[in-house]
């Protein structure tokens, strides 16, 4: 039961965090439309005068309501974190070993009631296969780096699958969004976990201004 329970409170964790994006998109989506202030554009003129062809109260509320869903993202994924670590501790619990068990070249049957080393899978195994399927899909391809480029330097390497960049994971608008997250984190470390040959690996990139177009320097292809 606890397993079921935990999975089913790191399923809601993740309907919450894809509300939390969707709010995130819309706002993202007005800020950033054409002839919009952008995420962190200016609000006064070029002779220091507040800009008169937009909003600024709404502008401001739009960033100040952007910040704190991005912190709530923060949130909601390092509890979404701790309880796949949860699940997935209780996953190894459950699998039995056979080391040392003294029988070597044989045939092991599990499942079969009569077996002494039968074992059923448990609700917390069942739980962590689950939610392994929703949290570690890839949603991008890196499928171009150009060289000496923020992204090359830092080892992203052609072909990464992408499953997390910051705070993205998953939903609509991807690439509007890596594109924020990028320009919200300049100059600052952003935990990259790629699926490269088989393996999740880590990579910590640092969008930064370079001799090159954008940020990072890489092209995410949507899958």
């Amino acid at each position: 039961m606890v397993g079921t329970n935990l999975k089913a409170e790191t399923m809601k964790l993740m309907d919450e965090r894809t509300n939390t994006e969707t709010e995130m998109d819309v706002i993202i989506q007005r800020l950033c439309q054409p002839g919009g202030p952008g995420l962190s554009g200016n609000l006064v003129d070029s002779e220091g005068f507040p800009r008169t062809d937009i909003d600024i109260p709404t502008v401001r509320g739009d960033r100040r309501r952007l910040a704190e869903l991005r912190n709530d993202h923060k949130i909601l994924t390092e509890k979404i974190d701790q309880n796949i670590q949860v699940l997935h501790s209780a996953r190894l619990a459950s699998t039995p070993s056979v080391k040392d068990s003294g029988v070597q070249g044989s045939a092991v049957n599990i499942g079969s009631s009569s077996s002494p080393g039968n074992y059923s899978v448990t609700a917390a195994t069942s739980a962590a296969m689950d939610i392994d399927v929703v949290f570690s899909r890839p949603f991008a391809v890196i499928d171009e780096i150009t060289e000496a480029s923020p992204a090359a330097e830092d080892g992203l390497q052609l072909g990464d699958q992408v499953v997390r960049f910051g705070n993205v994971q998953s939903g609509e608008n991807l690439l509007q969004r890596l594109a924020a997250e990028a320009q919200s984190n300049q100059g600052c470390a952003v935990t990259m976990t790629v699926l490269r040959q088989g393996a999740m690996t880590n990579v910590q990139v640092t969008p930064r201004v370079w001799q090159g177009r954008g940020l990072l320097g890489c092209n995410f292809r949507i899958l």
